[in-house]
């Protein structure tokens, strides 16, 4: 576990997060279900987290990929990676985003902007 130390305007004192490696993260088979989450992004003040899972390309479908959890995508969609912002610091993110979004969470995942959950 590696703690970070983010300062932007919204907050010049810092907020800590804490990014946390699955030792088993190179395993990329979906047969191991106790480990589908392969790092984890952690505000240590709100205990709020990012799941991260690597994808993998796979030879029996070239230009698909997928993750441990058993989720598939075209390459298409992920890249090349765009540049965003996130939380005032700059990120890439999958090409094709909104999609992916729509497809995992629903087309209120675009427009709702509270999470009360």
């Amino acid at each position: 576990m590696t703690i970070h130390t983010c300062r932007t305007a919204h907050a010049p004192q810092g907020k800590n997060y804490m990014m946390e490696i699955n030792p088993k993260w190179v395993n990329s088979s979906p047969e191991d279900s106790l480990n589908t989450i392969d790092a984890r992004w952690i505000d240590m003040l709100s205990g709020v987290f990012i799941d991260i899972t690597a994808v993998h390309r796979t030879a029996k479908k070239p230009g698909m990929m997928f993750c441990k959890d058993d989720h598939h995508y075209r390459e298409a969609d992920l890249f090349p990676l765009r540049d965003s912002v996130f939380e005032d610091r700059p990120v890439k993110i999958p090409y094709n985003y909104a999609e992916l979004l729509q497809q995992e969470y629903g087309r209120v995942s675009l427009t709702r902007t509270r999470f009360a959950g």
